[in-house]
């Protein structure tokens, strides 16, 4: 079918919640992908990390196999063997605790939210501090959480009780808290907001606070998880632990997954019938997410992260000085962001799609770039190579 075919369909039969661009992607081999025309791209973008370990990553694609002759759906008043081995998995390379399963990011951070309120509501503390620039999804708990008034227009009267505060500012935080406040949420690292990091000594400063007021920490790791910092899980660079972790994107290995992580202190706070998903944690789903693990361990995904961070830094340092429109660069393992000097860098994300290159610009003139972990030094020479070109024409 043509590309322009397709686009018909879409204008007939799809909600047009989406600004899309005119590429119609059929094949992905880890870092490359191939579009209905036969021509292929770099993915340094790939679906918002969910394909983050690579499309149709090896050990995620056997460990699907093995499970597609055995069962795709378990319903969760049954057990099944895969959701109990791969929460094993997540606590022994995280923090004691508990796991519950859904579909997405979203649906995580609804699952943290209803959780923290639960754990409030005996003292009437239901308030949640969030940050500005945040995103945290597009339920409509999830939307008032989020820190940006640009994708709440028209969708009022949102969720009371989240309160929003400049990110990295912990004074902030503390005037912000009161009798009812029961839990501070953020992502460690900003994606959509901008690639904008959370300071080390803030994120510590944050633990001793919650600690002394007697409120959970809840951190959505929704696009920092699964290596992308360089470690298993985004905390573990900051050197804190949190009281809930939520999960999802990457998890899957390219399928829909989300996850909240409880601590074993909170881990009764919900009891059945409080809270649920059809589909979450359904054996295939597992199956992927167990592929995801062993990409990252047996696979060596979280050495290579490391190894091509220190290597996209040197470069991109090397792009800057021949590039000026570069004004900062930002980079916490593979999660990359280019601040550029213009108003809308919008042009430069379409000139590195003709030339091959996909990545992603946010907050106007943000260029992110969040390459698979399976990266190679030559891939990414070529990339910098099509970014110098293109910003040589801006």
């Amino acid at each position: 079918m043509e590309l322009d075919q397709i686009k018909k369909q879409y204008d007939k039969y799809v909600l047009a919640t989406y600004a899309r661009t005119d590429l119609c992607l059929v094949k992905g081999k880890d870092t490359v992908v191939e579009d209905i025309n036969g021509k292929k791209y770099l993915d340094f973008f790939p679906g918002w990390v969910v394909s983050g370990v690579g499309h149709r990553n090896s050990y995620v694609v056997k460990r699907m196999k093995d499970q597609m002759d055995k069962i795709f759906h378990v319903s969760n008043n049954y057990y099944n063997e895969l959701q109990g081995e791969l929460s094993q998995k997540i606590i022994e390379n995280s923090f004691k605790g508990k796991v519950f399963y859904g579909n997405s990011g979203a649906e995580a951070n609804e699952g943290a939210i209803k959780l923290a309120r639960k754990y409030g509501s005996e003292e009437g503390r239901y308030e949640i501090i969030t940050m500005t620039r945040s995103f945290h999804g597009r339920t409509m708990a999830t939307l008032s959480a989020t820190g940006q008034d640009k994708v709440k227009k028209g969708f009022a009267p949102l969720l009371e009780g989240f309160i929003h505060v400049p990110f990295n500012d912990i004074d902030a935080v503390k005037k912000a808290i009161t009798k009812k406040t029961v839990a501070v949420m953020l992502e460690p690292i900003q994606g959509e907001g901008g690639i904008n990091i959370a300071d080390k000594k803030y994120m510590k400063q944050l633990r001793d606070l919650c600690d002394e007021k007697k409120i959970l920490l809840i951190l959505d790791e929704v696009q920092t998880a699964m290596g992308r910092t360089g470690k298993m899980f985004g905390y573990k660079y900051f050197g804190i632990t949190p009281d809930i972790m939520t999960l999802a994107k990457s998890l899957g290995g390219g399928l829909p997954i989300g996850a909240f992580v409880v601590r074993s202190e909170f881990a009764d706070v919900l009891q059945p019938g409080n809270h649920g998903s059809t589909f979450g944690g359904s054996p295939l789903i597992c199956a992927a997410a167990l592929g995801v693990f062993d990409s990252l361990t047996k696979g060596g995904l979280l050495k290579q992260c490391n190894i091509m961070s220190s290597y996209f830094k040197k470069r991109l340092i090397e792009l800057k000085k021949k590039q000026p429109i570069i004004k900062t660069i930002k980079i916490v393992g593979l999660m990359i962001g280019l601040e550029i000097a213009v108003e809308d860098a919008s042009n430069v994300y379409k000139k590195c799609l003709e030339k091959g290159l996909l990545i992603n610009c946010t907050q106007g003139n943000i260029l992110r770039i969040m390459p698979p972990l399976c990266v190679t030094k030559a891939q990414a020479d070529k990339a910098i190579k099509i970014l110098e070109d293109v910003l040589s024409e801006s």
